[in-house]
């Protein structure tokens, strides 16, 4: 039987109605999933995280690449069904959990695959980048357009695409089509892939700064530079550390930046440049608080 006949047999045994705010859009394409445990490169010795397990398609195939699965499932009636699938086979873990209050301090040496709901992509990303046991790699189906921010390039970055590359190497291994997906959604998918995940990569450069206090301070600086996309990155610095416009100007200029520049044009390297060059000025207003 098709994946696709499956779902519909299995929504209406299990009485549910997909809810398009939860990104309950299922895959139904064995290709999709296919292609998706291929490029997570999962082995026998892999621990591997599924977020929203669904009707288990893409949780099967896992199992059989896998030493261990572990998925989280908020949706109750999906969680009961995938309790089947569970007594059937030692190497999986069914939870019953929002995946973003999942704990994950006990995992270890472990990968994340997923056909991620839509609406969580940036907390989902936030959660397993900022942990302390970060995951090897990870590989999901996620809305071409989310998956497009990610891997933009300096002139075109975003808060999201900061956040993804400071610590990770994104990838777009391929487009998804609506087609793959019932009920179908109105826009295009991608499975995307980020591996060689590391922790904040400029401590070192930071004399006297802990790893938390030294990435506490870029990313106050990174905030404030995104705090308003209409303005110029001068104003939004000047306005979000009290400080005066030509201050932010020195700072802007000591770093090599146009003052004129916005947050989107810059790189994670200008990034770091001018936080070092604000630093002077904001120690001064006792604004980086660490």
């Amino acid at each position: 039987m098709d994946l696709l006949l499956q779902t519909k047999e299995l929504i209406k045994k299990t009485g549910l109605r997909p809810d398009k705010l939860k990104g309950q859009n299922f895959c139904i394409d064995r290709q999709v999933i296919l292609e998706m445990v291929k490029t997570a490169k999962i082995s026998k010795a892999d621990t591997v995280l599924e977020a929203g397990p669904g009707f288990g398609f893409l949780t099967l195939e896992l199992i059989q690449s896998s030493g261990k699965v572990i998925a989280v499932e908020l949706e109750e009636k999906l969680f009961k069904n995938l309790k089947n699938l569970e007594s059937l086979n030692k190497n999986l873990i069914i939870i019953h959990q929002d995946v973003l209050r999942y704990k994950i301090e006990t995992l270890k040496h472990y990968k994340i695959v997923a056909n991620l709901p839509y609406g969580i992509s940036s907390a989902f990303l936030k959660k397993f980048l900022t942990a302390e046991n970060k995951p090897q790699s990870i590989t999901l189906l996620l809305q071409r357009e989310v998956a497009e921010r990610i891997c933009a390039a300096a002139k075109a970055m975003s808060l999201l695409s900061v956040s993804v590359q400071l610590y990770s190497c994104p990838k777009i291994i391929k487009t998804i089509s609506q087609k793959s997906f019932y009920p179908p959604p109105k826009v295009e998918s991608a499975i995307i892939h980020l591996d060689r995940i590391t922790g904040f990569p400029y401590t070192e450069m930071f004399s006297g700064l802990t790893e938390r206090q030294a990435e506490k301070r870029y990313w106050q600086v990174v905030r404030a530079g995104f705090c308003s996309k209409r303005k110029t990155l001068e104003n939004n610095l000047a306005n979000s550390f009290h400080l005066p416009k030509n201050k932010a100007n020195q700072a802007l200029l000591g770093a090599g930046l146009n003052p004129a520049v916005r947050a989107q044009e810059l790189s994670l390297d200008d990034w770091l440049k001018l936080t070092f060059k604000l630093q002077s000025f904001i120690d001064e207003t006792h604004s980086f608080l660490i």
